[in-house]
């Protein structure tokens, strides 16, 4: 009888899952890519719809263009995880049984209670909020003046709001728009991740970019029209939240161990959770390492582990041992519109790494070459040579 293998989730770790199962299973198993949407959506260059939707084009690659014909795709979003009869539910009422299933369903913004954020945030983690993003900041500055400009927040100067900003400005130096970027952080400094080196770097970029930044107070509340930080007040046209993530709302549901907090699934380093035959990767899983941590939630710690999880599927079906994945930390590449800066990375083959931190050309050409060796991975070079400009 064949296997019933059931990837959930088209992000990072879920197309790289399913690329990884349909290189190493042969014909062992049928595979079922479960998905909401029809398309894997490069999250770490959607910014750049912010400043050009046209880009979508680039940064949206349909299902059909990624699996093997033999991989069977159903559009659904997950309802619930029956581990006891080994049945995935769908909103639409249908089911998919399995005998293993990967759970790589990622995250949602986490909005930590603070009163008025959820309602009046937008928040980037799909396509549709790119798009949503790029019309509110379009029609801000249609409304604006020169001497009444459009107030754009942004909040979190974490990765994705360092790089929303940096696309903000973009749009407003090319369409000469009257806008003013406000990047809100409650920590000291910008990239709160990043050594001292890397924050001072990007804090330059910014303000370069005329990007006024607020350091050390956090928003406490927000209404219609004003941010609370602190004990300040920041009127905004836009709002956008990049502050954090948490698990998606149906973990709630799934029927495997989750802390208590985000509902982010736990798995050991081989990806294994507590339900039979549930493995769980990317922002979805809290997946343990060897200092007692666990995996960031970066899109690459979920390409590394994609690759990996596939394989421990196969090995799970043909009861062989399980590998223990270690996250390897391969530096931090960050654009703040078509400048980049690069931070103890791992070098692209052909681009010359010259220092710890740098920026200008080889930074910038470093970022391109990650978004297209992923894309190429996912799809193959002519995909990546057609999106290398936008990137």
């Amino acid at each position: 009888m064949t296997t019933d293998v059931v990837v959930l989730g088209s992000g990072y770790a879920g197309t790289g899952t399913v690329k990884s199962l349909e290189r190493t299973v042969g014909d062992d198993a049928d595979i079922t890519w479960v998905s909401d949407v029809d398309h894997h959506f490069v999250l770490h260059e959607g910014h750049r719809v912010v400043r050009n939707p046209s880009v979508k084009e680039k940064v949206t690659i349909p299902v059909d263009e990624i699996k093997r014909p033999s991989t069977r795709f159903v559009k659904g979003r997950v309802d619930d995880l029956e581990a006891s009869e080994k049945t995935i539910h769908l909103e639409d009422g249908s089911t998919v049984s399995y005998d293993y299933c990967v759970l790589a369903i990622g995250s949602s913004t986490a909005f930590f209670g603070i009163d008025g954020l959820r309602e009046h945030a937008l928040t980037l983690k799909s396509l549709e909020d790119a798009l949503d993003i790029h019309d509110a900041v379009r029609d801000a500055a249609r409304e604006a003046t020169r001497t009444d400009p459009a107030q754009i927040v942004v909040g979190g100067a974490g990765l994705s709001g360092i790089q929303s900003a940096g696309e903000i400005a973009e749009f407003r130096d090319i369409h000469r728009a009257p806008i003013d970027i406000h990047l809100v952080e409650g920590l000291d400094a910008v990239f709160p991740p990043g050594e001292a080196p890397l924050q001072e770097k990007l804090h330059e970029m910014l303000t370069d970019r005329d990007v006024q930044i607020h350091l050390g107070e956090f928003i406490n509340e927000v209404d219609d029209d004003t941010v609370y930080v602190g004990d300040s007040e920041m009127e905004y046209d836009v709002l956008l939240w990049t502050g954090g993530i948490t698990g998606q709302e149906v973990c709630e549901r799934l029927d495997c161990e989750k802390d208590e907090r985000s509902n982010r699934v736990h798995a050991s380093a081989t990806f294994e959770t507590d339900a039979d035959g549930v493995f769980a990767v990317g922002d979805t899983a809290l997946v343990s390492q060897d200092d007692d941590e666990d995996a960031p939630p970066t899109a690459q710690a979920a390409w590394q582990a994609a690759t990996v999880v596939g394989e421990n599927v196969v090995r799970a079906m043909r009861d062989q041992p399980l590998e223990e994945w270690t996250y390897e930390d391969k530096g931090t590449l960050i654009s703040v519109g078509d400048a980049a800066v690069a931070f103890d990375v791992e070098p692209v083959k052909g681009v010359k790494v010259p220092r710890r931190l740098f920026s200008g050309l080889p930074a910038e050409t470093l970022k391109k070459g990650v978004a297209a060796r992923w894309i190429s991975r996912v799809t193959g070079p002519g995909r990546a040579a057609k999106a290398w400009p936008d990137m």
